[in-house]
């Protein structure tokens, strides 16, 4: 049998599309390669843009127990800056949003295969041709490339203007919480985040370049040291505190600043399509927006070129930008430059000029 449409990946972007489109009609298979409920390296911050693209699906996220955050703050060494987001925020565990969604597509008509590791793909006459390990082979007129940060052999992304970092996550119990704050904490090398989810854990989230954490003997225990050797905030924060796993969750070579430009016949959507650095909490709404996005043009008959190069046109500007100041955070010598965000308007400025534009969103 035939598919109209086969969405590779349940992250957000892949089963947002699955909701858009199933809900038209259209008949959708999603297949995900794990089984059940996982955690992921995501700074997991639904910005206001990220929470109306919920709505939209039908998830709300103050129902799954997401925490409001108000402001953000910089620190270096001893310097902080705080300053009012100008919107309610909300934090939500990954784990817990990406099953709402799975949840939401099935609901909505798409057939959902869980456990289902994608082992090839390749064109088939108009359409795609996608092996599944154990499942043989499934035709498809159209694919919908939801991965994420994870390359489908034979489809890799080329690298972003920011390839050279490695991203590490870990939730805390955390005493020392900073509620209804976003924390961005600057050390030699790298740049960390902090904010609480859901369950009264701390999401700590960081990246380091790959030479810095080389020099570290590419060890976690070393460099979670230097981090708070480097951050007096964040180790007031982490006094006292356990951390829930051993072992924090980790991804090499994150491809930021990337933003496909044409199509190869996929739909790329999600980190798939453009990876914004993850200080901005803007990524989950480009992954959202791309979704229904790429729905909106499939449906109306228009192909994945005019998607993709639509799509860049919406993102290019802040990824740009946001990749700009990404290397400024982590680049010996240029990070002590980097401290004109602990200004509070400068830091206003910068929130505001990295989210995705209104007219963006408006047009789809």
């Amino acid at each position: 049998m035939r598919r109209e449409v086969l969405v590779l990946g349940g992250g957000l972007a892949g089963a947002a599309a699955a909701v858009h489109l199933a809900r038209a009609g259209r008949d959708v298979c999603l297949i995900e390669r794990t089984p059940g409920p996982h955690d992921k390296v995501c700074g997991e911050f639904l910005s206001f843009e990220a929470q109306g693209e919920l709505r939209r699906i039908g998830v709300e996220p103050r129902m799954l127990g997401a925490v409001p955050i108000q402001a953000v703050a910089v620190e270096a060494g001893r310097r902080r800056a705080e300053a009012p987001l100008g919107f309610e925020a909300l934090s939500l565990s990954r784990r817990v949003l990406d099953e709402a969604l799975l949840a939401k597509a099935a609901e909505t008509g798409a057939e959902v295969r869980r456990g289902a590791r994608v082992t090839g793909l390749v064109r088939d006459g108009e359409g795609w041709s996608v092996e599944v390990e154990g499942q043989g082979r499934i035709g498809a007129r159209h694919v919908v490339l939801a991965t994420g940060k994870h390359d489908l052999r034979g489809w890799r992304r080329p690298d972003g203007r920011q390839s050279d970092l490695i991203g590490f996550k870990a939730y805390w119990h955390l005493p020392n919480a900073a509620e209804g704050t976003v924390e961005l904490h600057l050390f030699p090398g790298g740049y960390a985040g902090l904010e609480m989810v859901e369950g009264g854990l701390a999401n700590l989230c960081l990246v380091v370049g790959r030479a810095g954490f080389d020099g570290l003997g590419r060890r976690w225990e070393r460099l979670l040291s230097h981090v708070l050797r480097s951050c007096p905030g964040l180790r007031v924060r982490l006094a006292g505190a356990e951390p829930c796993e051993g072992r924090p969750l980790a991804i090499g070579r994150i491809p930021y600043g990337f933003v496909q430009e044409g199509s190869d016949g996929l739909w790329r959507v999600g980190d798939q399509a453009a990876v914004i650095p993850s200080f901005t909490g803007e990524g989950m709404s480009i992954a959202l927006h791309s979704a229904r996005l790429a729905s909106s043009f499939l449906l109306a008959g228009r192909g994945a070129e005019a998607f993709q190069r639509r799509l860049a046109r919406d993102v290019r500007g802040q990824v740009r930008l946001s990749t700009l100041i990404s290397q400024a955070l982590v680049a010996p010598g240029a990070q002590a430059a980097a401290g004109w965000l602990l200004v509070p308007p400068v830091l206003r400025w910068a929130l505001w000029r990295t989210r995705l534009p209104e007219t963006a969103r408006r047009r789809v």
